[in-house]
């Protein structure tokens, strides 16, 4: 609710403007494309598989009990539910700041949507596995860029639009 120029109470438009939830769809396709995909990979393939599709691309099926490159996917299981809580702390942020976006903060609402849909997606495998299925495969001779999936993807996406829009907008500022 605002105040309008005579005083008096009025909803506030841009809060009821239903515009910025579209994001949510987004993050909920991601969440079960990302699903989807991991549960073909699970039921077609074995773990440790690999399939070389082109010289340089492969499915496979990984698991990791880690963070991104793998990062403390040796710890011993309690990195299990730190990423959990982590994961659970994000996309309650993330759905607070998606709440509180102006029209004019459009493009970080597909920011949100990508990295929610993402972290959901990762979320989902830690809490019900305990670790993320990984099946895409991307490398150059023995050259191994780390496996990763779907929610990966998105998350990758969200955070080079979220850098991009900090450089147009540091730069803006600074032409200003």
């Amino acid at each position: 609710m605002s105040h309008d120029s005579q005083g008096s109470l009025t909803p506030d438009l841009d809060a009821l403007d239903p515009w910025r939830w579209r994001w949510l769809y987004l993050a909920a396709a991601l969440f079960l494309a990302d699903q989807g995909t991991k549960w073909i990979v699970v039921n077609a393939l074995v773990y440790g598989e690999r399939i070389q599709v082109l010289p340089f691309f492969a499915w496979v099926r990984w698991h990791n009990a880690g963070a991104a490159f793998s990062f403390l996917a040796d710890a011993g299981g309690w990195q299990r539910w730190f990423f959990v809580v982590l994961g659970v702390g994000f996309c309650v942020y993330v759905a607070r700041e998606l709440s509180r976006l102006t029209l004019a903060e459009r493009w970080m609402g597909l920011v949100y949507g990508l990295i929610l849909g993402g972290a959901l997606g990762n979320l989902y495998g830690r809490l019900v596995n305990g670790y993320v299925v990984d099946f895409i495969l991307v490398h150059y001779e023995r050259h191994i860029f780390p496996a990763f999936n779907v929610a990966d993807s998105a998350l990758f996406c969200g955070v080079a639009i979220w850098i991009y829009l900090m450089i147009a907008e540091s730069r803006a500022a600074r032409n200003a």
